[in-house]
């Protein structure tokens, strides 16, 4: 690109609003003219600084990278100014031949094509810009004297390395190899997780096995995967003399049981074990989870004794899948059978063992087989002893157990089990203590979700715990950790929030939306109407379910208007009510999922986004409902056992979602009359406010058995904290 004449040099000064850069090239521009037989290449690199300027998305002339202007200038001044320059300085320079001068114009133009692709793609700051072609023209003039470019890539970072390199300009430099090599290990330094996909492209590059064992070591899944490999790769990690690279080796060659040793990794590196352990018992599914059991204990008791554990991530991922398919698949499945028939399978656990199914069937768990079957046999099985259970599994997610606990409503008995009521409070001590140092969010929700059934059922034991987070945000505060600082400010003014006698405003606290209601334009669309959206599935219940559903529509407030996979309710009287539900065909054949599919993507095509999600089956079908909700569901009404435990799962898909939902038995009795006194509320174009709404719902359905344990929007505090804790730190922590 060319400024031929003053004018347009006149238009892009009052285009970037800077006389600075008119008078810069203004004093630059100096015409020339190119050989015909490079003239093409020219005209390449000019369409590449138009598609380089266009990559902001903005029209002007300049590139507007950021609102800093002076950014903004030293970028668009490299993108036409020193890019012109460039181009001039090549094409003039007698000393070049027409081959070189070919190849430095044409690596000008993949440099700009490789700036326009990695700054959309966000690979690459164009802030960087201006060193590149700094570099880029120090490098012309080292290989034009037939000078190695190897020490000006080490000296530059990355992005700019990677830029002079892949520009194609200087693949005769002497220094080229050495270059291209320091590329890699800033890569590396930069990727260390695409390591091996970079040493599969290049398998024969000098310091591949240095990598290998670095990074093996820090991502042995991945050394895995690709030790098993018929390929130049697979074959040179298998030939390194190192105890990891042969163990791993050994397992991913071992046919279908890799992923199964993988599991144990450490022991079997170790020493602590052999494989023939583990295929002596792989095939008896009670026996092997029993090992899992015995391993994680055994790493558990090594990491408090500081030693470094490789894996531990791989075998908990493997005993909650074999709990949860083996064990508590069995005893859901078995949720019609008399409990003798039912929890039968337990017997033959250990209290650890069951221990380790509660923690990792949070999510599947009925609350049945908790209640009557897991918990009970438990405790039984322990003498009791609560203390004793954690004791003997070192503490070992303890806070997850105290949690689900909670959830479940036996957190009150179980720390009764303890020997003296100090007993409990030194677990409830370091039950709140230490959230700074955790990497994730998951301790402190679970801290949140705790606190409203250890308040109903333990004041005393409650007020401990409300002192012990103003303990310790005064420790952080003094410390100056902004993590500590949020995470337990939030629970401080959640547990009082919990208390309806302090007036608390969550909302205004914390800056997130309204807690405590949601104003029925929030509800309606862009078109005035409010949408919903119910689940049903194709069970016998579930089909039974549907029926009485449909049947609280039959007045002539309402008209039913049948599809073939579901059916649409449009209110006929106040406000544009549409609630759709699809119909629970069989679930047998996959029916019902078909139909929710298709009326999802119906209700997509007609620009309807629903504001209210009711997911009404069992709760092994909860995850299925969560995985259609829209950013846009305002309220979320989880009708399924244990649906509380979900909160999270919800809060990933729609993060200012209002979400009611039963800590353990969800029930029809209890359900319906909600759903009947929300879409009143709709159809008269009423904003919910959920303590008067609560205190009405609570007068229809307060007697049934199984209430209490539905928790409104506003007592849902593990879903408050997440919303709070994110916007506190301004960005979004992964769970």
């Amino acid at each position: 690109m060319r400024f031929l004449d003053r004018t347009l040099l006149l238009l892009v000064v009052v285009l970037l609003g800077t006389q600075a850069f008119a008078q810069s090239s203004a004093s630059l521009v100096v015409k020339y003219k190119a050989d015909i037989r490079r003239q093409l290449f020219h005209d390449y690199v000019d369409r590449e600084q138009r598609a380089a300027l266009a990559a902001d998305g903005n029209r002007s002339t300049g590139f507007q990278v950021s609102a800093d202007d002076e950014l903004n200038y030293l970028v668009t001044e490299a993108l036409t100014t020193t890019v012109d320059r460039l181009q001039r300085t090549i094409e003039t320079d007698s000393a070049l031949t027409h081959t070189q001068k070919v190849a430095y114009i044409r690596g000008l133009e993949n440099i700009l094509k490789k700036f326009a692709a990695g700054y959309k793609s966000r690979q690459f700051l164009a802030s960087s810009l201006p060193q590149a072609l700094s570099r880029y023209e120090e490098a012309v003039v080292l290989d034009r004297a037939g000078r190695p470019i190897d020490n000006l890539v080490k000296g530059a970072p990355f992005a700019v390395a990677d830029m002079l390199v892949g520009s194609g300009a200087f693949e005769q430099n002497p220094g080229i190899r050495l270059a291209k090599n320091d590329v890699v290990r800033k890569f590396v330094q930069i990727h260390p997780q695409r390591t091996f996909q970079l040493l599969n492209e290049n398998p024969d590059l000098p310091f591949r096995d240095s990598l290998v064992l670095v990074v093996g070591r820090k991502y042995p899944r991945l050394l895995y995967d690709y030790a098993a490999a018929n390929n130049a790769l697979g074959r040179a990690i298998r030939k390194i003399d190192d105890p990891l690279v042969q163990t791993v080796s050994k397992m991913a060659t071992s046919g279908g049981s890799g992923q199964i040793y993988f599991a144990f990794l450490d022991n079997l590196l170790k020493g602590r074990m052999s494989l023939s352990t583990i295929d002596s018992v792989k095939n008896d599914e009670v026996r092997f989870y029993r090992l899992l059991v015995k391993t994680r204990l055994d790493y558990v008791r090594r990491i408090q004794q500081k030693e470094e554990v490789l894996e531990l991530a791989a075998l908990t991922d493997m005993l909650e899948r074999r709990a949860r398919n083996i064990f508590i698949k069995e005893i859901n499945g078995l949720h019609e059978q008399p409990d003798g028939v039912r929890f039968r399978i337990l017997n033959q656990l250990t209290p650890q063992e069951l221990y380790y199914l509660v923690v990792s069937g949070e999510n599947e768990i009925y609350t049945s087989s908790y209640t009557r079957g897991v918990y009970p046999v438990m405790m039984q099985k322990i003498g009791n002893r609560g203390d004793s259970l954690l004791v003997s599994v070192g503490f070992d997610r303890f806070r997850k157990f105290i949690k689900i606990a909670a959830g479940f409503n036996t957190l009150n008995g179980f720390l009764k089990t303890f020997p003296s009521p100090d007993d409990s409070r030194v677990l409830m001590t370091a039950f709140v203590n230490g959230l700074e140092r955790t990497t994730n969010l998951e301790d402190g929700v679970d801290i949140a979700d705790s606190y409203v059934s250890i308040s109903e059922g333990n004041p005393e034991l409650a007020d401990y715990v409300l002192e012990l987070t103003k303990y310790n945000y005064e420790k952080n505060l003094a410390a100056n950790n902004q993590r500590g600082k949020v995470m337990y400010n939030l629970l401080q003014k959640l547990f009082l929030s919990a208390d309806s006698s302090n007036k608390i405003d969550l909302s205004q606290e914390f800056g997130i939306p309204p807690v405590y209601n949601i104003p029925y334009n929030n509800l309606a669309d862009t078109a005035s109407r409010v949408v919903m959206q119910v689940f049903f599935y194709g069970d016998e219940d579930g089909t039974n379910i549907y029926q009485g559903f449909l049947r609280q529509f039959g007045g002539s407030n309402w008209k039913i208007t049948y599809a073939p996979q579901w059916v649409q309710i449009s209110s006929t009287r106040g406000k544009p009510i549409l609630i759709f539900a699809n119909k629970p065909l069989p679930e047998e054949s996959g029916k019902d999922e078909e139909a929710q599919d298709a009326l999802s993507a119906y209700l997509s095509e007609k620009g309807m986004e629903p504001s209210i999600i009711i997911h009404r089956g069992h709760s092994y079908y909860a995850e299925s409902t969560i995985e259609h909700i829209l950013p846009s569901a305002k309220i979320v009404f989880m009708g399924s056992c244990g649906g509380y435990h979900l909160i999270h799962d919800v809060l990933q898909h729609s993060p200012d979602a209002h979400i009611i939902a039963s800590k353990q038995i969800g029930k029809t009795v209890i359900n319906q009359p909600f759903f009947n006194l929300l879409t009143e509320k709709m159809r008269n174009g009423q904003g919910i406010e959920w303590i008067p709404f609560w205190n009405e719902f609570k007068r229809t359905a307060g007697g049934v058995d199984g209430f209490e344990d539905y928790i409104p929007p506003h007592k849902n505090l593990g879903a408050i904290f997440i919303k709070a804790y994110n916007k506190s730190m301004g960005a979004e922590e992964e769970e």
